[in-house]
């Protein structure tokens, strides 16, 4: 099934979804590296991170949900609605680490950054479950993929490595 949401035939989703996996990925390395090596700029960029990520997934989400609501078949659309709901509470979790490490949240933790680091973790863990079943529905049941039609002889001429 071609997307719902594109520009010229490429599905923007796609196209949004590596900034957030990006910036949150990220901001969890500068945490762990900010454990082992206390610089002063670290939460700092570790913020700005997890913030621009939570902007990029409520941009990824606009073309995804558009996408979504084009799914007919119902063993994909139960695939995307775990790949939605994942998502959903990584963009929670992420915000909520977020929170707890500004002035007004801090408080709810004591001053403490274990908890937001572990709500990153367990964000990280959540996103990469996620984009598994987003690669599934793309890679195994074509979602957001046009048909092409090849010919036998096309298909067979293609180059196939041995899984």
């Amino acid at each position: 099934m071609a997307s719902k949401a594109s520009i010229a035939g490429h599905p923007i989703h796609p196209m949004l979804i590596p900034f957030p996996l990006a910036l949150w990925n990220t901001s969890f390395v500068v945490d762990v590296v900010y454990y082992f090596w206390r610089g002063p700029s670290l939460p700092v960029i570790s913020k700005f991170l997890l913030a621009a990520g939570c902007l990029g997934a409520i941009a990824a989400a606009i073309p995804g949900l558009i996408d979504w609501s084009a799914i007919r078949n119902s063993k994909v659309k139960r695939i995307a609605n775990w790949h939605a709901r994942l998502n959903i509470i990584a963009l929670i979790i992420f915000a909520t680490s977020l929170y707890l490490r500004m002035k007004v949240g801090a408080p709810w933790v004591n001053y403490s950054l274990k908890i937001p680091y572990l709500l990153s973790l367990f964000g990280v863990i959540l996103i990469s479950i996620s984009g598994w079943l987003g690669g599934a529905m793309s890679f195994e049941h074509g979602v957001g993929v046009a048909p092409q039609h090849d010919s036998p002889e096309e298909e067979v001429a293609k180059v196939r490595f041995p899984a």
